[in-house]
Protein backbone atom coordinates (compact mmCIF):
# COMPACT_ATOMS: atom_id res chain seq x y z
CA UNK A 1 0.00 0.00 0.00
CA UNK A 2 2.86 2.98 1.00
CA UNK A 3 4.63 1.48 -2.53
CA UNK A 4 1.40 2.07 -4.21
CA UNK A 5 1.06 5.62 -2.74
CA UNK A 6 4.47 7.03 -3.73
CA UNK A 7 4.23 5.58 -7.18
CA UNK A 8 1.38 7.18 -7.76
CA UNK A 9 2.05 10.50 -6.53
CA UNK A 10 5.41 11.00 -6.18
CA UNK A 11 7.22 11.46 -9.42
CA UNK A 12 10.53 10.60 -9.76
CA UNK A 13 9.88 8.82 -5.65
CA UNK A 14 13.56 7.53 -5.63
CA UNK A 15 15.26 10.95 -6.28
CA UNK A 16 14.83 12.48 -2.74
CA UNK A 17 18.05 14.95 -2.60
CA UNK A 18 15.69 16.58 -5.19
CA UNK A 19 13.19 19.41 -3.08
CA UNK A 20 10.37 18.71 -5.28
CA UNK A 21 10.45 15.12 -4.51
CA UNK A 22 10.52 15.86 -0.72
CA UNK A 23 7.57 18.32 -1.29
CA UNK A 24 5.96 15.55 -2.89
CA UNK A 25 6.25 13.20 -0.19
CA UNK A 26 5.68 16.05 2.35
CA UNK A 27 2.22 16.65 0.34
CA UNK A 28 1.30 13.11 -0.05
CA UNK A 29 1.56 12.42 4.00
CA UNK A 30 -0.34 16.03 4.69
CA UNK A 31 -2.69 14.75 2.57
CA UNK A 32 -3.52 11.44 3.65
CA UNK A 33 -2.74 12.88 7.63
CA UNK A 34 -5.99 15.45 6.61
CA UNK A 35 -8.42 12.66 5.08
CA UNK A 36 -8.05 9.94 7.21
CA UNK A 37 -8.38 12.41 10.08
CA UNK A 38 -11.01 14.00 9.40
CA UNK A 39 -13.08 10.96 8.61
CA UNK A 40 -12.53 9.01 12.09
CA UNK A 41 -12.63 12.44 13.71
CA UNK A 42 -16.50 12.85 11.99
CA UNK A 43 -17.52 9.01 12.95
CA UNK A 44 -16.27 8.78 16.29
CA UNK A 45 -17.80 12.35 17.69
CA UNK A 46 -21.20 10.91 16.43
CA UNK A 47 -20.46 7.30 18.29
CA UNK A 48 -19.79 9.63 20.88
CA UNK A 49 -22.53 11.92 20.83
CA UNK A 50 -24.92 9.13 20.13
CA UNK A 51 -23.62 6.60 22.55
CA UNK A 52 -22.77 8.95 25.19
CA UNK A 53 -19.20 8.73 25.55
CA UNK A 54 -17.09 11.20 26.50
CA UNK A 55 -13.56 8.74 25.81
CA UNK A 56 -14.85 8.45 21.82
CA UNK A 57 -15.40 11.99 21.74
CA UNK A 58 -12.18 13.21 23.42
CA UNK A 59 -10.75 10.42 20.94
CA UNK A 60 -12.57 11.75 18.12
CA UNK A 61 -11.84 15.55 19.01
CA UNK A 62 -8.04 14.34 18.73
CA UNK A 63 -8.15 13.42 15.42
CA UNK A 64 -9.75 17.24 14.63
CA UNK A 65 -6.78 18.16 16.19
CA UNK A 66 -4.68 15.59 14.13
CA UNK A 67 -6.76 17.01 10.91
CA UNK A 68 -5.61 20.68 11.71
CA UNK A 69 -2.30 19.93 12.41
CA UNK A 70 -2.21 18.16 8.68
CA UNK A 71 -3.49 21.26 7.28
CA UNK A 72 -0.63 23.56 9.21
CA UNK A 73 1.87 20.98 8.15
CA UNK A 74 0.76 21.94 4.07
CA UNK A 75 0.74 25.35 4.72
CA UNK A 76 4.25 24.76 6.34
CA UNK A 77 5.78 23.14 3.63
CA UNK A 78 4.53 25.16 1.53
CA UNK A 79 6.11 27.99 2.61
CA UNK A 80 9.29 26.28 3.86
CA UNK A 81 10.31 25.57 0.26
CA UNK A 82 9.93 29.77 -0.84
CA UNK A 83 13.67 30.06 -2.32
CA UNK A 84 16.28 32.61 -0.84
CA UNK A 85 15.38 35.92 -0.86
CA UNK A 86 17.39 39.22 -0.13
CA UNK A 87 16.05 38.59 3.81
CA UNK A 88 16.62 35.38 3.98
CA UNK A 89 20.08 34.44 1.92
CA UNK A 90 19.97 30.61 3.87
CA UNK A 91 16.18 30.27 2.70
CA UNK A 92 13.27 29.66 4.22
CA UNK A 93 12.84 25.90 5.46
CA UNK A 94 12.81 26.48 9.05
CA UNK A 95 9.56 27.51 8.61
CA UNK A 96 8.76 23.72 8.85
CA UNK A 97 10.26 23.56 12.38
CA UNK A 98 8.02 26.78 13.08
CA UNK A 99 5.34 24.57 11.72
CA UNK A 100 6.08 22.10 14.57
CA UNK A 101 5.94 24.74 17.10
CA UNK A 102 2.30 25.69 16.16
CA UNK A 103 0.90 22.28 16.01
CA UNK A 104 2.59 21.32 19.08
CA UNK A 105 0.86 23.94 21.05
CA UNK A 106 -2.65 23.34 19.21
CA UNK A 107 -2.17 20.14 20.67
CA UNK A 108 -1.48 21.41 24.28
CA UNK A 109 -4.32 23.24 24.04
CA UNK A 110 -6.81 20.64 23.26
CA UNK A 111 -5.51 18.41 25.40
CA UNK A 112 -6.04 20.54 28.26
CA UNK A 113 -9.17 21.30 27.68
CA UNK A 114 -10.27 17.72 27.28
CA UNK A 115 -8.45 16.86 30.20
CA UNK A 116 -11.00 19.14 32.52
CA UNK A 117 -13.85 17.65 30.85
CA UNK A 118 -12.96 14.12 31.83
CA UNK A 119 -12.22 15.33 35.36
CA UNK A 120 -16.13 16.60 35.43
CA UNK A 121 -17.22 13.10 33.51
CA UNK A 122 -15.17 11.32 36.72
CA UNK A 123 -16.91 13.07 39.29
CA UNK A 124 -20.48 13.47 37.52
CA UNK A 125 -20.62 9.89 35.96
CA UNK A 126 -23.04 8.92 32.75
CA UNK A 127 -23.82 5.05 31.50
CA UNK A 128 -22.35 4.20 28.34
CA UNK A 129 -24.60 3.23 25.74
CA UNK A 130 -22.96 -0.21 24.39
CA UNK A 131 -23.12 -1.02 20.88
CA UNK A 132 -21.17 -3.25 18.74
CA UNK A 133 -21.15 -0.46 16.01
CA UNK A 134 -18.95 1.35 18.71
CA UNK A 135 -16.66 -2.00 19.13
CA UNK A 136 -16.34 -2.02 15.00
CA UNK A 137 -15.37 1.60 14.75
CA UNK A 138 -12.83 1.67 16.99
CA UNK A 139 -11.41 -1.11 16.16
CA UNK A 140 -11.00 -0.26 12.44
CA UNK A 141 -9.55 3.36 13.78
CA UNK A 142 -6.83 1.32 15.56
CA UNK A 143 -5.98 -0.61 12.07
CA UNK A 144 -5.97 2.57 10.08
CA UNK A 145 -4.33 4.38 12.92
CA UNK A 146 -1.29 1.37 12.93
CA UNK A 147 -0.66 1.58 9.36
CA UNK A 148 -0.84 5.88 9.47
CA UNK A 149 1.62 6.01 12.15
CA UNK A 150 4.05 3.38 9.93
CA UNK A 151 3.37 5.12 6.49
CA UNK A 152 4.33 8.73 8.17
CA UNK A 153 7.83 7.33 10.41
CA UNK A 154 8.53 6.15 6.86
CA UNK A 155 8.28 9.04 4.91
CA UNK A 156 9.72 11.23 7.85
CA UNK A 157 12.92 8.39 7.78
CA UNK A 158 13.18 8.62 4.30
CA UNK A 159 13.23 12.42 3.33
CA UNK A 160 14.65 13.60 7.28
CA UNK A 161 11.60 15.19 8.10
CA UNK A 162 11.52 15.94 11.84
CA UNK A 163 7.96 16.87 11.40
CA UNK A 164 6.27 13.89 9.76
CA UNK A 165 8.15 12.18 11.89
CA UNK A 166 6.46 13.45 14.84
CA UNK A 167 3.31 12.91 12.97
CA UNK A 168 3.89 9.56 12.93
CA UNK A 169 4.69 9.21 16.81
CA UNK A 170 1.85 11.42 17.05
CA UNK A 171 -0.52 8.62 14.71
CA UNK A 172 1.04 5.69 17.44
CA UNK A 173 -0.08 7.59 20.42
CA UNK A 174 -3.58 7.78 18.70
CA UNK A 175 -3.80 3.82 18.54
CA UNK A 176 -2.42 3.01 22.30
CA UNK A 177 -5.32 6.07 23.22
CA UNK A 178 -8.41 4.48 21.47
CA UNK A 179 -6.67 1.02 22.43
CA UNK A 180 -7.73 2.71 26.00
CA UNK A 181 -11.15 3.79 24.48
CA UNK A 182 -12.17 0.62 23.55
CA UNK A 183 -10.61 -1.51 26.73
CA UNK A 184 -12.94 1.19 28.50
CA UNK A 185 -16.01 0.35 26.71
CA UNK A 186 -15.73 -3.48 27.01
CA UNK A 187 -14.79 -3.05 30.77
CA UNK A 188 -17.90 -0.96 31.29
CA UNK A 189 -20.44 -4.38 29.14
CA UNK A 190 -18.41 -6.81 31.30
CA UNK A 191 -18.14 -5.49 34.71
CA UNK A 192 -20.35 -2.44 35.13
CA UNK A 193 -17.35 -0.47 36.21
CA UNK A 194 -17.82 3.37 34.44
CA UNK A 195 -14.20 3.94 33.01
CA UNK A 196 -14.82 6.39 30.38
CA UNK A 197 -14.13 9.62 32.38
CA UNK A 198 -10.78 7.95 33.70
CA UNK A 199 -9.98 6.96 30.28
CA UNK A 200 -10.82 10.02 28.68
CA UNK A 201 -8.52 11.59 31.04
CA UNK A 202 -5.80 9.13 29.79
CA UNK A 203 -6.52 9.99 26.14
CA UNK A 204 -5.91 13.56 27.19
CA UNK A 205 -2.82 12.86 28.56
CA UNK A 206 -1.72 11.09 26.22
CA UNK A 207 -2.69 14.18 23.79
CA UNK A 208 -0.62 16.22 26.29
CA UNK A 209 2.06 14.27 26.58
CA UNK A 210 2.76 14.23 22.67
CA UNK A 211 2.26 18.21 22.61
CA UNK A 212 5.21 18.25 24.76
CA UNK A 213 7.20 16.22 23.24
CA UNK A 214 6.79 18.02 19.45
CA UNK A 215 7.88 21.47 21.24
CA UNK A 216 10.86 20.20 21.94
CA UNK A 217 11.72 18.50 19.10
CA UNK A 218 10.59 20.90 17.01
CA UNK A 219 12.24 24.09 19.41
CA UNK A 220 15.46 21.96 19.04
CA UNK A 221 16.86 22.58 16.16
CA UNK A 222 15.49 26.35 16.05
CA UNK A 223 17.64 27.04 18.94
CA UNK A 224 20.87 25.64 17.27
CA UNK A 225 21.41 22.22 18.13
CA UNK A 226 24.67 20.25 18.20
CA UNK A 227 25.04 18.34 14.99
CA UNK A 228 24.76 14.55 14.33
CA UNK A 229 27.66 12.62 15.93
CA UNK A 230 27.74 10.39 12.57
CA UNK A 231 27.63 13.57 10.40
CA UNK A 232 30.99 14.62 12.33
CA UNK A 233 32.09 11.20 11.52
CA UNK A 234 31.50 11.44 7.95
CA UNK A 235 32.95 15.05 7.36
CA UNK A 236 36.34 13.94 9.50
CA UNK A 237 36.23 10.26 7.12
CA UNK A 238 36.43 13.11 3.88
CA UNK A 239 38.77 15.31 5.31
CA UNK A 240 41.17 12.39 6.30
CA UNK A 241 40.80 10.91 3.04
CA UNK A 242 42.58 13.71 1.20
CA UNK A 243 46.79 13.55 1.14
CA UNK A 244 48.69 16.13 2.70
CA UNK A 245 45.95 16.57 5.27
CA UNK A 246 46.56 16.64 9.27
CA UNK A 247 43.98 17.13 10.61
CA UNK A 248 40.50 20.25 11.13
CA UNK A 249 39.57 22.09 13.84
CA UNK A 250 36.70 24.35 14.50
CA UNK A 251 34.41 23.16 12.62
CA UNK A 252 30.70 24.71 12.85
CA UNK A 253 27.45 23.21 11.11
CA UNK A 254 24.55 25.56 11.23
CA UNK A 255 20.91 23.73 10.04
CA UNK A 256 18.61 26.20 8.25
CA UNK A 257 15.79 23.61 7.71
CA UNK A 258 15.78 19.82 6.17
CA UNK A 259 18.43 19.97 3.32
CA UNK A 260 19.56 23.53 4.34
CA UNK A 261 22.96 22.78 6.28
CA UNK A 262 25.67 24.76 6.18
CA UNK A 263 29.45 24.47 7.68
CA UNK A 264 32.93 26.19 8.09
CA UNK A 265 36.03 24.08 9.52
CA UNK A 266 39.74 24.67 9.63
CA UNK A 267 42.16 22.18 7.33
CA UNK A 268 45.36 21.99 8.74
CA UNK A 269 47.23 21.11 5.35
CA UNK A 270 51.51 20.16 5.74
CA UNK A 271 53.19 23.68 5.20
CA UNK A 272 55.74 21.84 2.85
CA UNK A 273 53.39 21.41 0.13
CA UNK A 274 52.89 24.00 -2.33
CA UNK A 275 50.06 26.52 -1.87
CA UNK A 276 48.59 26.47 -4.73
CA UNK A 277 48.22 22.71 -4.62
CA UNK A 278 46.95 22.92 -0.84
CA UNK A 279 44.37 24.89 -2.51
CA UNK A 280 42.94 22.12 -5.01
CA UNK A 281 43.29 19.74 -2.20
CA UNK A 282 40.90 22.25 0.35
CA UNK A 283 38.40 22.33 -3.18
CA UNK A 284 38.10 18.90 -3.41
CA UNK A 285 37.60 18.16 0.07
CA UNK A 286 34.77 21.23 0.13
CA UNK A 287 32.91 19.90 -3.45
CA UNK A 288 33.13 16.40 -1.69
CA UNK A 289 31.14 17.10 0.83
CA UNK A 290 28.47 19.20 -0.73
CA UNK A 291 28.25 16.35 -2.81
CA UNK A 292 27.97 13.06 -0.71
CA UNK A 293 26.56 14.80 2.44
CA UNK A 294 24.47 18.13 0.92
CA UNK A 295 26.17 20.23 2.53
CA UNK A 296 27.59 23.48 1.73
CA UNK A 297 31.39 23.76 3.70
CA UNK A 298 33.30 26.71 3.86
CA UNK A 299 36.88 25.08 4.48
CA UNK A 300 39.98 27.66 5.64
CA UNK A 301 43.51 26.30 5.02
CA UNK A 302 45.84 26.16 7.80
CA UNK A 303 49.73 25.40 6.95
CA UNK A 304 50.87 23.23 10.02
Amino acid sequence: MNNFLIKKFVKNYENIRDPKVRDSYSRLAGALGIIINTLLCIVKIAAGIIFNSLAILADGINNLADASSSIILLIGIKLASKPADKDHPFGHARIEYITGLIISFIILVIGVQLLFKSIDKIRFPEPIQFSYITIVILVLAILIKIWHAMFNLSVGKTIDSSAIIATGADSRNDVISTSAVLISIIIDKITGLQLDGYMGALVAIFIIYSGIQLVLESASPLLGRAPDQKLVENIEEIIHSHESVIGFHDLHVHCYGPGKTFASVHIEINAGVDPFVSHDIIDKIENQIEKELKIKIVAHMDPK
